[in-house]
Formats: structure tokens, C-alpha cells, sequence
């Protein structure tokens, strides 16, 4: 007889894949976090001008090639006046995988995570992956995470809590006093800050505050990703920052689950930090003009929204057999609770496609709601 582990066995297939499944020919699919631009003209160009030197054909060093940690680091000064040395850095395959490799080298099994509720689906599932228990924090009503409800939900068990601004899957962000105190509740309570910031570049309103301007980089663990911020998340890089006996710590994984973040990836992410930032700015006004548009529609349809102030999602609360009816009109969004069960009655709705397409969406997403 064919045995499983249990830890594989307590997870699924995420229900954003499984809307691959049910979409006709003719779907519009809302429903996938992927921004609709190519990646930068220079950035492609460094990438194969390094495949064509040969420059790329080998291992990198575990964490990564120096000169693009560098370029991190630089980042890092740069946008958020915090020096990093290069040495605080490993290059991972997207943020997927800085995000696995932070909680497999921090939690044991039985610890517990606190993870925001709604949040990204692969919060819960990696916890769950290294025997940990994910303890869910439902939001405000604005869709942000409060840290007194975290300071709450703690126990003696708690090794870690997770936190997303702007979040996925609600595009809400932070104020910067609310990561700051994040900051110091992980370095109070001497529990790990796990901060994704994926979504870094696209706000809307409001000001981006890294976790690691908390003061508290002891406690504080970064994920970062190449993917949103500069349209590559095909090219599967990304990073993670943490002090030096995490970074040791979770090298370790890193080491034996990936060798090394794909070399070619890693001249790209070089080229999209140290060239041009235009395609951020480009990205994030198109995005803007967008939020608005679903925003407007969806209150004009008697949704009530909250209005999100980054990433390139909304999170309507709809009525009940909303996303089926959704899907039966052909258009795709994901149920709520895909994300968690304070999310059960909403959808999570994807503005990262064109105008035109964004707006037949809409129309179909109108005719389903008129079918309730």
C-alpha cells in the first residue's frame, strides 16, 4: 500500500490553479496576480547578452551571485535607507521559495504561525509543510492587519508571525506605524517577523514601510521578489534578508532544496535593480487607473469595497454563490475563502489584465451578480 506523509497530505492544490481548470475558451480570467507588461527591454537584454557570453552555464555561489546581492543591499539604501551587507542576502527561486526556506529553518513541528485572515494562500500551506500549525488573525474591516490582534493571538507556542503589505490577496496597505510596531512586538516578544513585501513598488495611497526600517533586524526576516516589482515571474527570482545566524540557517535549505537561484535570472535581477525604473512608475499609474475603475464599477453594481491602496487586487464582499455564478458567465475570480475563512464571503478580484479585457470582466461579473 502507497503511504503519504502526513504533512503533503494536509495541504491541497491551490484553488487559484484550480480555476485553470474550470476556465472555457473563452474564460476572462480576474482571477491570476500576474501583471500584464513585459519584462524591461534591458533587463531581457542583459539576460541574453550573459547567455551568449557563456557567462551563465554554471553553479552560483549557494546564496547567490555577489554582484546582484550587492545590487540588493544598494536597493535597500536606496529606497529604504537601511544598509544591508550582501552577506545578509541569499538569491532564491522567486518568492516562493525565500518564503518556504524562512519558515522551514525557523519552525518546528507543533509551533504555531500567525498568519493574516484573509491572506496569501502559501502562508498556511507552508506552515503546515513543516509541521508547524498555522493560527489564522482575521483583519480590520479596512483589510489591514492589526498588531494588537497579533499580540492577542500570541501564546507560548507562537514562534512567528507573518505579515504582507501591500497584501496579497487584498490589496491593502499598512500604515507605517503599524509595521513598526510589528517590528517591536517580534523583537519584544522575541518571535520572528516574517515580512513579505513582494508587493513593494505598486501603492496607490499610503506609504510603503519595510519591516526592516523597524529597528528590529534581529527579529525581522524580509521576502522579496523580482516578480511584481519589475514583471518577471517567469524568470522565478527572489530574495530573503535576515540576520546572519537565520541567513546560516536558512542557507542550509536553500542549499540542499535548490543549489542556487538560476544564474541567468540572477544577471537579470541585477540589470531590472541597477537600470531604469521607469517600467515602475508605468506599471504602478496603469494599475492605478485600473483599482479605480473596478472600485467604481463594483460600488455602482451594490458592492460594498474596501478601497485597496496598493498591489493589483479588490476584495469585494458578494453574495453567496457569487464566484460559481461567476464562472458560469465565464468570468474568473477567486472565492474568498481560498485565502481563509474570514474571507468566505468575498472574492478576490485581479486588475493586473488590460483595460478593455478588465472591462468585459466587469460586464460579465455584473450579469452574474443580476443572476442571484
Amino acid at each position: 500500500m502507497v503511504q503519504f506523509a502526513p504533512r503533503v497530505e494536509s495541504i491541497s492544490i491551490s484553488a487559484i490553479r484550480e480555476l485553470f481548470e474550470v476556465a472555457g475558451p473563452d474564460s476572462i480570467n480576474l482571477g491570476i496576480g500576474q501583471p500584464d507588461f513585459p519584462t524591461p527591454a534591458h533587463v531581457r537584454a542583459a539576460a541574453t547578452a550573459a547567455i551568449e557570453a557563456g557567462e551563465v552555464d554554471a553553479y552560483t555561489p549557494n546564496n547567490g551571485q555577489l554582484a546582484t546581492r550587492q545590487a540588493i543591499a544598494a536597493k535597500s539604501r536606496r529606497d529604504q535607507g537601511v544598509p544591508i551587507e550582501p552577506e545578509r542576502i541569499i538569491l532564491t527561486a522567486g518568492g516562493s521559495e525565500a518564503l518556504h526556506i524562512a519558515i522551514m529553518a525557523h519552525v518546528s513541528p507543533g509551533d504555531e504561525v500567525l498568519i493574516p485572515d484573509p491572506g496569501f494562500v502559501s502562508y498556511d500551506a507552508l506552515v503546515r509543510l513543516a509541521g508547524g500549525r498555522p493560527v489564522p488573525v482575521p483583519l480590520r474591516d479596512d483589510l489591514t492587519l492589526d498588531p494588537a490582534a497579533v499580540a492577542a493571538a500570541m501564546t507560548d507556542d507562537t514562534v512567528a508571525f507573518i505579515i504582507n503589505s501591500p497584501g496579497n490577496p487584498t490589496g491593502a496597505v499598512s500604515p507605517p506605524e503599524d509595521i513598526d510596531a510589528f517590528a517591536a512586538l517580534a523583537a519584544e516578544s522575541e518571535t520572528l517577523c516574517i515580512s513579505d513585501e513582494v508587493y513593494e513598488y505598486t501603492v496607490f495611497d499610503g506609504t510603503f514601510r519595510s519591516a526592516l526600517e523597524g529597528g528590529a533586524g534581529e527579529h525581522v526576516v524580509v521576502v522579496n521578489s523580482a516578480s511584481k516589482l519589475f514583471s518577471m515571474t517567469g524568470w522565478r527570482i527572489g530574495w530573503v534578508i535576515g540576520s546572519p545566524d537565520r541567513v546560516t540557517r536558512m542557507l542550509r535549505v536553500h542549499q540542499y532544496a535548490q543549489a542556487c537561484a538560476t544564474a541567468v535570472s540572477q544577471v537579470a535581477l541585477r540589470a531590472a535593480l541597477e537600470g531604469p525604473q521607469d517600467i515602475v512608475t508605468e506599471m504602478t499609474t496603469t494599475f492605478a487607473r485600473r483599482r479605480d475603475v473596478v472600485v467604481g464599477r463594483l460600488e455602482a453594481m451594490g458592492l460594498s469595497v474596501p478601497t485597496p491602496g496598493g498591489a493589483f487586487y479588490a476584495m469585494p464582499q458578494v453574495p453567496e454563490g457569487f464566484a460559481q455564478a461567476c464562472i458560469e458567465n465565464d468570468v474568473l475570480v477567486v472565492p474568498g475563502d481560498a485565502f481563509g475563512a474570514a474571507g468566505a464571503d468575498r472574492v478576490r478580484i485581479s486588475f493586473a489584465t488590460e483595460m478593455a479585457t478588465l472591462e468585459e470582466g466587469l460586464d460579465r461579473m455584473e450579469t452574474a451578480l443580476a443572476s442571484l
